[in-house]
This record gives structure tokens, sequence and C-alpha cells, in this order.
């Protein structure tokens, strides 16, 4: 099957009606927000999603996201390279039956526009940040700060003060 550029917007009911699927690409500079959440990364993201009707009756669009972006390691401060890869399964539904349906534990619902369509560029872009690390590290035996290199000399200790109740038990012992 030929990759083929995604449309952005679309409607998945009608779309898992007819049990499409497409295996295509997302141009990385059409989502700007994953731009600036990366160092640098690959020029397309490839996508794999099926349109379908489960068992249940309920639309159902399910797949994969997958590139590769470089991000800077806290610990050393040079970038590496980061292979990403999403699972998604989702569930279309409208603003108000949000609270009204009981879905699968794994199916995350996505709010439909006025439309009934969905931004699957927005979409995306959204699992893919959600996807990256919290503190992008290398691994211990690759990065270039070894562990001997993250000590920064020796605290010294902290002054004893008084006890500012000290005044207070003198002050009772003078009574007495």
């Amino acid at each position: 099957m030929q990759k083929v550029k995604l449309p952005k917007r679309l409607d998945p009911i009608k779309t898992a009606t007819k049990r499409s699927e497409y295996s295509g690409i997302v141009v990385a500079k059409d989502m700007p927000r994953w731009l600036d959440a990366i160092y640098a990364g690959a020029d397309n993201v490839h996508v794999e999603v099926k349109f379908t009707k489960d068992a249940q009756g309920l639309t159902l669009f399910h797949g994969t996201l997958e590139t590769t972006a470089e991000l800077i390691c806290q610990r050393c401060n040079k970038p590496y390279g980061h292979p990403v890869h999403v699972d998604f399964n989702f569930t279309p539904v409208q603003g108000n039956e949000l609270d009204a349906l009981e879905l699968p534990e794994a199916y995350e619902p996505v709010e439909v526009d006025e439309h009934g369509e969905v931004n699957l560029l927005q979409l995306f872009e959204d699992e893919l940040i959600i996807s990256l690390p919290i503190v992008s590290l290398h691994a211990e035996d690759v990065c270039t700060v070894k562990e001997d290199d993250m000590k920064f000399g020796k605290l010294k200790p902290e002054q004893e003060r008084e006890n500012p109740f000290a005044v207070l038990q003198k002050l009772k012992r003078d009574q007495e």
C-alpha cells in the first residue's frame, strides 16, 4: 500500500461505516506544538488508522503513530534520538452524550465538532506530545556525564541555631 498524505479533518462515523483504513503520513511542519516540544524531528509522522464499528455498535478508530524525535538530554545537555511509537483507540462522542455513555476502558472519547468531524491533525499532535518522556535522558551508559561528574562539592553543615524556646525555658527555671 502506498503512503499518502492523510486528511486533516474527517467524519469518523461516516468513515467507520465505510470501514476505511488509512496508511499514510502527516507532515510534521503542520504540527507546530509538536515541533516546539522537541529539539528536532523527522519530516513526517507515519500513521496507520482503521475506522470500524465494534460489537456494541460504537464507532471506533484505532491505529499507530510512528516517528523519531531528537530530544535534549537533561543530564549532559546534548541531543539524542528518541523513537516515538503511539497506539491509540478513540471513539467519537458529542459533548452532551459523554456522561451518558459507558465506554469500555480501552476507548478514549474524542469530542466531535458541530459538523460531526474530528481534527485528526490536532488529535495526533496531542498524542505525540503526551508520549514524550517527562524528563528526557540518555541511557546512563551512553550519556557523556557520569555519576561522578554530577557531584558539585560538599555541603557545609548548617550552623546550629539556638532553640527559640530556650529563653522561655530559662525563665521557667528562674521562677522556680
